[in-house]
């Protein structure tokens, strides 16, 4: 299919602040219209629709039910209310994680058990995912299923108010557990368009030697601004897991900033940070998928392994590193593990940044300094690493700590301090 199936952004066409989670939702209305494979698509949402803005597909794709509808919604003053079908495309299962699996499952093999390809894309908390039914999506797996798992509201602190219900900081563990999996945690419209497209293409378009995977994509409600898609865009590094979103400007020490998903906006702000009052220049990178960037190096050094008379493979991450001045230091809205994970291809000093241990309930801005993940936090850890590196004075650190007052968690400057939206 062409681009204009899949939404992509308008090269130069300014910004918006939007959540992905709305991106995504956007984009696979669009997908809905396709006429070449729209029909195909099978929208799964276990919870609740209109958290995500799904109640827009009801007066189209409607949501199915082989019997139609017999009774009255109690939404049906609203222009978005409920409409059931036999034709319907949606399955909504009410509150189901497990019915709502075994779904994808069905509409995931359909291509081999009935003859009939299905594109199932399954939305909901990314709580109640591989926490709630890793069993079940390795049997899935282990069937052959293919699809994409929607791991919405996902990271340790973006969806404050609630405890521990929503706190995930770790599912993209957990995903890399199935080898049938394909993570992802993006950060922009344009990178979940592109991600979609290859999963697509990968899993449908019979020219790849292993289509049977899900992709597990990770989504948030929490609005960023959303830049349109650049020029040039590095295709294959989004596919492939990273890609340089910002060079630095200017003379002075230089550092690498990893970040995926919503810790972009730190990585950004601590980019600013640590020009403005330290002159350090910083890159920043999305790390689209830190689990895809750990299996191709894995691959790399088994093939070196067992082809010791071949030149040496080298990582695609190495690569992409290759000139990159300074140390990198690595942060997202999940455990440092998450990160950790790409630990032995990065040739600079390496230092992660992660939301370890339960939720802490509170704002934002404030659950973020209480996990030091930042932008402050992420000015402090590089200073501290081009310190190790003889770089710059060890006591620019301390200094940092102070200004930005890190030893308080109610201090944070970071993110939308609002509660949940």
């Amino acid at each position: 299919p062409d681009d204009t199936a899949y939404a992509l952004p308008k090269k130069g066409s300014g910004t918006q602040e939007i959540a992905t989670t709305m991106a995504f939702v956007r984009l696979l209305k669009d997908l809905l219209r396709s006429k070449d494979f729209g029909h195909r698509i099978v929208p799964i949402i276990p919870d609740e629709a209109r958290t995500f803005g799904m109640d827009a597909y009801f007066p189209s794709a409607k949501i199915y039910n082989p019997n139609g509808q017999h009774y009255t919604s109690v939404d049906r003053e609203l222009l978005l209310a409920y409409k059931e079908s036999p034709q319907g495309q949606i399955v909504h299962v009410g509150i189901n994680e497990a019915g709502a699996l075994a779904a994808f499952t069905a509409a995931g093999t359909s291509y081999a058990t009935h003859g009939e390809p299905l594109i199932p894309i399954y939305l909901f908390y990314s709580m109640f995912g591989f926490q709630r039914t890793g069993d079940a999506q390795w049997a899935a797996g282990d069937q052959m299923a293919r699809g994409f798992i929607m791991g919405a509201t996902a990271g340790r602190t973006t969806l404050t108010g609630e405890g521990l219900q929503h706190a995930d900081g770790h599912s993209h563990l957990l995903a890399a557990t199935n080898p049938a999996t394909v993570s992802y945690d993006p950060a922009y419209g344009y990178e979940i368009a592109h991600i979609m497209r290859s999963g697509l293409e990968r899993m449908y378009g019979g020219n790849h030697e292993d289509p049977n995977v899900m992709y597990y994509i990770t989504l948030y409600n929490e609005p960023m601004v959303m830049p349109a898609e650049p020029e040039n865009v590095d295709v294959d590094g989004i596919v492939r897991g990273i890609h340089r979103i910002s060079v630095g400007e200017g003379e002075g020490p230089r550092a690498q900033l990893f970040a995926s998903g919503v810790g972009l906006p730190w990585a950004l702000e601590a980019q600013q940070l640590l020009k403005n009052d330290w002159g350090v220049i910083a890159d920043v990178w999305s790390v689209t998928s830190w689990t895809e960037l750990r299996r191709d190096g894995l691959a790399a050094d088994e093939h070196n392994f067992l082809h010791p008379e071949e030149e040496p493979r080298t990582a695609y991450l190495t690569q992409k590193l290759q000139g990159a001045e300074g140390p990198v230091v690595a942060v997202s809205d999940f455990m440092h593990a998450v990160q950790d994970q790409i630990r032995p291809w990065v040739p600079q000093r390496f230092a992660t940044l992660g939301a370890d241990g339960f939720g802490f309930s509170d704002t934002r801005a404030a659950a973020r300094r209480f996990f030091k993940i930042d932008g402050p936090s992420i000015v402090v850890r590089t200073l501290q690493s081009l310190a190790e590196d003889g770089v710059v004075d060890r006591s620019l650190a301390a200094q940092a700590i102070q200004k930005y007052s890190l030893h308080d968690v109610n201090a944070g400057t970071s993110g939308n301090a609002g509660g949940e939206s």
